[in-house]
């Protein structure tokens, strides 16, 4: 049965188009290296998954990232609009810094995992998901509709409970929030290439040397605005690759083609989307659908991120949930390293995690790194310590291991024997 306070959406079915950067990378790769993945035509890999993991850990990789959605929310009270609508507290952010954040309905479920870039005292920008940039453009054009005195009364089930006499509601009317991929925003408009690893400061600075200096010397989560090239540029220390060194670049999509090219032949490397797969997972960084919210509608505290949701915040879309949340979860999001060389059974999602002869949860993502591989799993968090072992029990792959006794689906207590032994490592990896 569905808790009260949900937000249903269902995103209407669309044939996948290219992304802004489409055509560039028909020069790099060919058809065959591309697929569909959130509505957009996106490159797997260019060379290899392995070798572009290994440049950005080594020296810089771009990855485009035009696809993301990007939004600004504008106004005398946008920040006690973002406020009240995310977990974390935006009052902290100062110009020029960002904030990673959650978008709760009022049933605490995980709309979606976002950063907030606040660039003046009434501009922010938001960026999010592409898969659920439709859901939260829909969620965000609802909130923004009852976030009035009048309509108050009118509000829909997922903002149940929210809506209190405590709030000035009329004062949120202030508020404006655009599409900044929308050529309506005209020349405001803006997508977004990541550009991550070591030498990415470097990269930057074959291009413009004070640039390169000045990004070097830049805080993580903070950002400025600036030309590259005499491209229009936002600069965040930002990405998804637990790189130390990490940017975004944030540029007009007219202008987008010819950044992505300066920079690879400044020295980054082509990456697509198998790499920066592998690499989040390295690092020990969500997806939203596997390590967030999905089919066991993981909380952040669950995820190893309680502390971007502010329960000391007077109010936020979800809060009251979040609390009983914080209080009672008995599951959690562990780092588990294995063998990964040639010949190894690659582990796979729902997979048993194994400790001590019992099933204690279920791998939720695994990639390859080198001769190890990385398993992201979700666990009894009281079974799982790091430094010890665990083992993982594959479940059946075909309808033949199944008429052997493989078992498609295994539970929690379950008694069963691991395949394969690894190390509960920490459940973020730095670089």
């Amino acid at each position: 049965m569905q808790k009260a306070g949900t937000f249903n959406f269902e995103a209407k079915a669309k044939p996948p188009i290219g992304s802004v950067l489409y055509d560039e990378h028909l020069k790099l790769t060919n058809k065959s290296h591309i697929a569909e993945f959130a509505g957009y035509l996106m490159p797997l890999w260019y060379s290899s998954i392995s070798a572009e993991h290994s440049a950005v850990r080594q020296r810089a990789g771009v990855f485009d990232c035009t696809h993301m959605g990007i939004l600004e929310v504008a106004g005398k009270k946008a920040e006690a609009f973002l406020n009240a609508i995310t977990t974390n507290d935006v009052s902290k952010l100062q110009i020029g810094s960002a904030q990673y954040s959650y978008i709760l309905d009022a049933a605490g479920n995980i709309l979606d995992d976002i950063i907030i870039y606040r660039r003046d005292v009434h501009k922010f920008m938001v960026v999010v998901n592409a898969a659920n940039e439709p859901k939260i453009n829909a969620y965000l054009a609802v909130v923004d509709r009852y976030f009035t005195a009048e309509n108050a009364e009118k509000a829909p089930n997922f903002m149940l409970g929210v809506l209190t006499p405590r709030m000035n509601l009329g004062a949120y009317r202030a508020v404006t929030i655009r599409d900044m991929r929308d050529i309506r925003a005209g020349q405001d408009c803006r997508v977004d290439i990541a550009l991550q690893g070591p030498e990415s400061a470097n990269v930057l600075g074959k291009i413009d040397r004070a640039i390169g200096k000045q990004a070097q010397n830049l805080k993580s989560f903070t950002l400025f605005e600036t030309k590259l090239a005499g491209i229009d540029c936002i600069i965040s220390t930002t990405g998804y690759t637990g790189a130390k060194i990490s940017f975004e670049l944030f540029v007009h999509p007219e202008s987008a083609a010819k950044l992505w090219n300066l920079l690879i032949e400044a020295g980054a490397v082509p990456c697509g989307l198998g790499a920066r797969d592998s690499l989040r997972v390295e690092a020990g960084l969500p997806l939203y659908g596997h390590e967030l919210d999905g089919p066991f509608n993981i909380s952040p505290f669950e995820a190893g991120y309680g502390w971007a949701v502010k329960l000391n915040k007077e109010f936020f879309i979800g809060k009251q949930i979040a609390e009983q949340q914080a209080k009672i979860y008995q599951m959690k999001i562990a780092r588990i390293e294995l063998p990964g060389e040639k010949g190894v059974r690659p582990v796979r999602q729902n997979d048993g995690v194994i400790i001590d002869g019992k099933c204690v949860g279920w791998v939720l993502s695994s990639a390859g790194a080198g001769n190890r591989q990385i398993a992201l799993v979700y666990v009894e968090k009281n079974k799982i310590v790091e430094g010890t072992f665990a083992g993982v029990y594959y479940l059946a792959r075909s309808e033949s291991q199944k008429s052997k006794g493989k078992k498609e689906s295994v539970k929690c207590g379950e008694h069963l024997e691991p395949e394969i032994a690894g190390k509960v490592v920490s459940r973020f990896e730095k670089f």
